[in-house]
């Protein structure tokens, strides 16, 4: 009979020969390893600068005329005989396309995404030191957002939920859609939400016209939402001229624990999985037996479901790590800062320990799945360690926090030394004057 540990024919010091239909089980010792899939999970964006450089050249020199050269090039799709916005008549067809059942899920997903999003605001507020001396802040939206939607092998009707609401609930005045070929859910999930402009642009040229503004396609002041590498590339590149949520990589999740059940935790890396090839798909616990588990389970359910995608992507990007305890598997959870999170029930309770994630998912019956579609989160999430800068996307990355402060004579008394000596020491001559003049006969 095997032993555990001899069944470990998997556990590898150098744990990134690609073996197919199979995860990698590797010791938390091997820091080469490690080292290795930490570099997998960063997108490089060098090759993909490059060409989307040019093509935010081009677009911001020809405009239309370089939108309707990309847009039949790369994406296949003749905008002189479709227009650059999806027509209503067309919007009408998709509602008749899409399954039973569909816009009433939409609208239970939407319904929680939206209270989640009323409570990540900023509030107005004001304030005063009781001496002449009132600051404050109030609150102001974005005047055009451009949701961008990706249009690859799947539909993706929920990043309009995620990318749409939380700008509706800031007060965005006007909202737009770009996806390259959008599907008829997307479509649906468009209209359902009141959106009226869906433009068919993809790729970094979609960035390009909704940083630089064309013939036919208005200026945002902000772009959000996944894409490719190119996408990716050429939202970092407009990011001094228009904002941006932030530039995302390959997707990933990381689960940790002890204890749980193996085809439920095999079934969430499985789902990251099949994003694309890039995705990426973590274990980390201290057990072996619930490694070996997770490792056959994961094998079983790309046989059942017939995966190639995810078991490529399990083989390239995913790994179990086999720690000593759950104190070093926090330790390496801190530093991937992982977009998903996933802390099985012995996991959970330790909440207080994680320091960067995207989003985080507590006991085994918090399935990533409802972060992506219904629970009220966002899906749209830092990947590659940018969870250690800042969270998910949220209302308040629509809105503009303006600072405003009223003081009184008697106010601006209190404090003429201490502007007056600051601004003399950094050698602001006018600055002081400014203040002292008012005082003054």
């Amino acid at each position: 009979m095997k032993t555990e540990w001899a069944e470990q024919l998997i556990v590898h010091h150098s744990a990134f020969s690609i073996s197919t239909k199979m995860i990698r089980i590797i010791r938390s010792t091997d820091k080469a390893a490690l080292a290795r899939l930490e570099q997998a999970r960063k997108a490089s964006l060098a090759d993909a600068e490059r060409v989307a450089a040019k093509i935010l050249a081009d677009v911001r020199r020809r405009g239309d005329r370089a939108l309707v050269r990309y847009a039949r090039k790369l994406d296949g799709v003749d905008v002189r005989k479709t227009g650059f916005e999806v027509s209503r008549k067309e919007i009408e067809a998709a509602h008749r396309e899409v399954p039973r059942g569909f816009v009433s899920a939409l609208r239970a997903a939407a319904r929680n995404i939206r209270a989640s999003a009323r409570r990540q605001l900023p509030r107005a507020w004001r304030t005063s030191n009781g001496m002449g001396v009132r600051i404050g802040q109030i609150v102001r939206p974005l005047e055009r957002v451009a949701c961008y939607v990706p249009g690859g092998r799947f539909p993706l009707p929920s990043t309009v939920l995620m990318s749409v609401i939380p700008a509706q609930v800031a007060g965005v005045k006007e909202i737009v859609i770009t996806s390259p070929r959008p599907a008829p859910a997307v479509l649906v999930a468009a209209d359902i939400l009141g959106v009226r402009r869906i433009f068919r642009l993809g790729g970094a040229q979609a960035i390009a016209a909704f940083a630089f503004g064309t013939e036919s396609v208005p200026r945002a002041d902000k772009i959000v939402g996944p894409g490719n590498r190119f996408v990716a590339a050429a939202k970092q590149l407009v990011a001094g001229e228009c904002g941006i949520d932030f530039v995302a990589g390959p997707s990933e999740l990381v689960v940790v624990g002890s204890r749980g059940n193996a085809r439920w935790i095999a079934a969430d890396l499985v789902a990251q999985a099949e994003h694309d090839l890039d995705a990426v798909a973590i274990f980390v616990t201290s057990s072996r037996s619930l490694a070996l588990r997770v490792q056959r389970a994961a094998r079983k359910l790309l046989y059942e479901l017939v995966l190639p995608v995810a078991e490529r992507a399990l083989a390239r990007q995913g790994a179990i790590i086999l720690t000593r305890d759950l104190e070093e598997a926090f330790r390496i959870v801190n530093r991937l800062a992982p977009e998903h999170l996933m802390l099985l029930d012995d996991a959970a309770p330790l909440l207080g320990r994680i320091e960067s994630a995207g989003s985080i998912f507590l006991g085994g019956y918090s399935a990533v799945a409802a972060g992506d579609y219904a629970s009220g989160t966002n899906h749209i999430l830092p990947t590659g360690g940018a969870a250690r800068l800042r969270g998910g996307l949220s209302a308040a990355d629509f809105v503009k926090g303006i600072s405003i402060q009223q003081l009184n004579r008697r106010g601006l008394s209190r404090l003429r030394r201490a502007i007056v000596t600051l601004a003399t020491t950094e050698g602001l001559k006018a600055h002081a004057y400014s203040v002292d003049t008012r005082f003054k006969l």
